[in-house]
């Protein structure tokens, strides 16, 4: 049975990640710092493996990957880095704090769940690594900033390591949705205002599964970016083809 193990996994696009890999049959890990939402998913579906992760601390993703491989026989199909957070506001009027805790999370989190997880991707032919990227890194946001910059790491992360491990069969990919129909979204960031908010997780999730079932063409092309939605597809597509004074253009009037 095919294995994926989701950070965030608890609630928003990681649970309806979950139930979409869960009901193709495949064994699921869900972890997340949420205790309480741990133990509601576990009563809900207690063929899933569960258990608490904070993606800051590399102790935790060890014992956290070594726990759900104990079930899998050693292997790791997916690795799904979805853990997240975002705090609306300019720079200058969040905290330290909220800045630190998206640079954590958000960047620090994501590069150490690919390296923990990489001698498991390594072992598992045909292996995928997944990472929830955002529209906000086709062009930087304000009122957002902190986030939007640590989505184009992301970006820039899974570029790297889908070069940097096409040797060993890994394929690296980027999920690339607008706001969602979850916490995230629950902001007063403009673009939420200008572009609604008209992804479902079920969406998102839906993108994750043709991602780790790619095409042929897919494969011949090495496609890393996996667009969520109309808007951002036509948003990453003015960013490639027009000049970047009207990408800036049309970002400014998106955040305003």
């Amino acid at each position: 049975m095919p294995s994926i193990f989701i950070t965030g996994g608890a609630a928003g696009i990681g649970l309806a990640t979950a139930e979409r890999f869960g009901r193709e049959g495949w064994t699921v890990g869900i972890y997340d710092v949420d205790e309480a939402a741990l133990a509601a998913v576990q009563a809900a579906h207690p063929d899933w493996i569960t258990g608490v992760l904070d993606v800051r601390e590399p102790e935790q993703w060890e014992r956290a990957l070594a726990d759900f491989t104990a079930h899998t026989g050693g292997t790791l199909d997916v690795l799904d880095n979805n853990a997240g957070v975002l705090v609306a506001g300019d720079l200058d009027e969040i905290s330290p704090a909220a800045v630190k805790a998206q640079i954590d999370i958000d960047v620090l989190g994501v590069t150490l769940g690919a390296q923990v997880a990489f001698p498991y991707l390594k072992a598992t032919p045909g292996s995928h690594l997944v990472n929830i990227v955002s529209a906000s890194a086709i062009y930087g946001q304000p009122g957002i900033s902190t986030y939007s910059a640590s989505k184009f790491y992301v970006g820039g992360l899974t570029e790297a390591l889908e070069l940097e491990w096409e040797k060993y069969d890994i394929r690296v990919v980027g999920i690339w949705p607008l706001w969602a129909k979850t916490a995230l979204a629950e902001n007063d960031a403009k673009s939420t205002q200008t572009l609604g908010v008209r992804i479902t997780p079920e969406q998102v999730a839906d993108k994750v599964w043709q991602s780790v079932h790619p095409t042929a063409l897919d494969r011949r092309l090495h496609r890393t970016s996996y667009s969520v939605g109309l808007q951002t597809t036509v948003l990453a597509n003015i960013s490639k083809f027009s000049p970047n004074f009207a990408s800036r253009l049309v970002n400014k009037f998106l955040s305003q």
